[in-house]
Formats: structure tokens, C-alpha cells, sequence
């Protein structure tokens, strides 16, 4: 079994390790891995399976993690590794992050490689995303690292499912996060996730509160199981209490898929009711997603009603805000990260082999995407 040491570990009485990086607390003897699959006991210790291998590179749109308050129009380079700490029935990545095959993972790739190739290819970020960042944490913070040293912004989309001290050192490298808030209440993580929702509400909480992270929540909804009015009344009365009105709020549409497959697709008018009861709570940037809505995908102004950033799908068609971000109609600020223009990537996804970069990662830009 090869592997990197891992962190947040420590020796049982009994003679077993526990993992103590998120809140299933895997409790393994030699050769066991916990249930990610990534994280596994070797003789006297915890080491990453995953370290430096990937499931694939590719060149997304920001806008489709989803983040749209975060350098619209720009790309970013976007990969994840195999294996996750929740078992969603309804996983919309399942191929990759339920894989236990290594032959899934073709790619491999240093932290330098991967910020040489993202400064070569033209992008302005990173992106831990296909499968959660949070068990494959130490390589994503040595990529974070070097990304950071490059000028390179960094990418966290996950679930949230984290215990204290590895989330502190988790966001401290991230420079923005999309979690999923997968439902609104335990029963919903219990039956669907084999989780729990407590953990993800104290994430979200960490990461506005505590970190200079730039936030953006995610909530899938799937019929019958977390789209009633009622629940998504409370969600929005948590949210404004504890995120405030200006962190965007996605609400996106399910699929049937992987476990899930007895449920019909979200329909669009339960997305737009969604986001009626949000922005009614006082949320102030509420989205539908995977569904056609380019009024619910695009960005107003609070104050006046006034078109910031039009959208359709992952293309911008429309940009009204200052060079300081502010709404070019009442000069209003909106809550973000923005530059004085925005990006002009569109909705193109682009495979990168990672591997032409090995041999340039002492040298400056050499390429575009082929």
C-alpha cells in the first residue's frame, strides 16, 4: 500500500488507529482503510493513498462550481482524486468519488505541476472539486501552497463533513469555498448520507465567521426528501442568522443517479419557489441551478433592482458593476470577489494533460489548453 503520511490520527488502547479528521472517527487495524477508501492504516500509522494522483484534469468555467460571486467569466483549473467520507444514495459524481478502483486515477501530478500547468493554461485558480477535498487534505494544502506562491487563488468545494482542527488548517489555505448543505435536517443525513448535519452547520459557521474564505453554499434539492416549504423556511432563517444576508445561496436541481434513481428530476417551479422563500427571508443572492432560469442565475442589486451580471448557463451576458464592484446604477456594494472586468472564458470545459507540464515547472507560462 503506498501513501503519504496523513495527519489527525491518534493510537487506541486496543491497539487500533482512529482517524480523526472527520466525524465518522474510522477506527482501523493494519491494512484497514477507513470508509473514504483514501486513508489507511499501514503498520503504526495513517498515510493519504492519494497523494499527487488524480482522477483527471479539466479547464471549467468558475461559474459551474457553482461560484458566482467569486472572479466571474474566469477559468479554473478543476481535479479531485477518488473516495469521499459521505455515502450520498444521490451522488451526482458517484463514477469518481465512489471509485475503489486505482485504474481510475490515470493522472499524476506534483503540487508544482499542477500550479504551473493552472499559470500556463491561463487560469486564475484551482479547484478541489469531483470528490471532497477534506479526505484527501493534505495534498490539497501542499497544492494550495503552491499555488499561493505562484499567485494562484485556491478552490474548496465540499461537503463540510470536518471536525475542528483539520478545518482550521483546511480553509486557512482556501480562498474560497462552495459546501453543499446537502438538507436541513438529521434525518435527511442519517437516511441519505450516512452523516450528520451538526458538523456541516458548525463548517459553514467556521468558515464565515473565522476565516477570510469567500463562501458560497450549495443546496440540492430532491422531491419528496428536502424540498418542503417548511424545511426550506428553516434552512433560510439559519442562514440569515448565522451566514448573514450577502453569502449566495445556490439552490440546483436533482437528476435521478447512483442510488437515488426512484425519484423524478426536480421540476424548475420548485427551484423558483426555493429561491421566492430565500430571497422573502432576506437573503439577498439566491441562485437556481441545472435548470434553464436566467432570471435565477443572474445577480440584481439589493438595494435597486438593477441587473449586475446577467448569465445564461455558465455565460456572462450582461456586466453592470463598477471597477470597484459596486452597482453601476445606485452604487450599491456587492459582497464578492471581483475584478474591474470580467473573464470572458464562457461555458467550455477543456481536458488538460497534466503530464506536459512535468518538465516545465521551473519556467514561466509555455502554453494554451490543447
Amino acid at each position: 500500500m503506498e501513501g503519504r503520511p496523513a495527519r489527525y490520527w491518534h493510537r487506541l488502547p486496543d491497539g487500533r488507529i482512529q482517524c480523526d479528521l472527520c466525524p465518522r472517527f474510522c477506527r482501523l487495524q493494519d491494512g484497514q482503510r477507513g470508509l473514504c477508501f483514501v486513508r489507511a492504516r499501514r503498520h503504526d500509522g495513517l498515510v493519504l493513498t492519494t497523494w499527487g494522483r488524480s482522477s483527471g484534469f479539466c479547464i471549467d468555467p468558475i461559474e459551474k462550481k457553482p461560484l458566482y460571486h467569486f472572479l466571474p467569466g474566469t477559468p479554473v483549473l478543476s481535479f479531485g482524486t477518488a473516495g469521499c467520507n459521505l455515502t450520498c444514495k444521490f451522488c451526482q459524481n458517484w463514477d469518481i468519488s465512489k471509485a475503489r478502483a486505482w485504474d481510475r486515477l490515470t493522472n499524476t501530478a506534483t503540487p508544482e505541476t499542477i500550479a504551473t500547468a493552472a499559470l500556463a493554461t491561463g487560469c486564475r485558480s484551482v479547484a478541489f472539486t469531483y470528490n471532497d477535498p477534506v479526505i484527501f487534505l493534505e495534498y490539497a494544502i501542499d497544492v494550495a501552497a503552491a499555488c499561493r506562491a505562484r499567485g494562484l487563488r485556491t478552490v474548496a468545494v465540499s461537503a463540510g463533513y470536518i471536525t475542528p482542527e483539520p478545518r482550521a488548517e483546511l480553509f486557512r489555505w482556501m480562498d474560497v469555498a462552495n459546501i453543499d448543505l446537502k438538507g436541513f435536517s438529521e434525518s435527511f443525513y442519517r437516511r441519505l448520507c450516512a452523516g450528520a448535519l451538526q458538523p456541516v452547520l458548525e463548517t459553514l459557521a467556521y468558515i464565515h465567521r473565522e476565516t477570510d474564505c469567500w463562501l458560497e453554499v450549495t443546496t440540492l434539492l430532491i422531491p419528496g426528501e428536502n424540498d418542503s416549504p417548511a424545511e426550506i423556511e428553516a434552512l433560510c432563517r439559519w442562514f440569515l442568522d448565522t451566514l448573514g444576508p450577502d453569502v449566495p445561496l445556490h439552490f440546483t436541481a436533482f437528476h435521478p443517479d447512483w442510488k437515488l434513481r426512484d425519484r423524478p428530476p426536480t421540476p424548475a417551479r420548485t427551484l423558483i419557489e426555493a429561491r421566492r422563500i430565500a430571497r422573502a427571508a432576506g437573503l439577498r443572492h439566491v441562485y437556481t441551478g441545472n435548470v434553464h432560469d436566467p432570471s435565477g442565475q443572474s445577480t440584481w442589486c439589493h438595494v435597486c433592482g438593477a441587473l449586475l451580471i446577467g448569465r445564461e448557463g455558465y455565460v456572462l451576458d450582461g456586466w453592470n458593476l463598477t471597477p470597484d464592484a459596486r452597482c453601476a446604477s445606485c452604487a450599491t456594494r456587492c459582497a464578492g470577489v471581483f475584478e474591474t472586468q470580467p473573464g470572458g472564458w464562457g461555458a467550455r470545459r477543456v481536458p488538460v494533460r497534466i503530464e506536459r507540464y512535468v518538465q516545465t515547472e521551473s519556467n514561466a507560462p509555455v502554453s494554451s489548453p490543447a
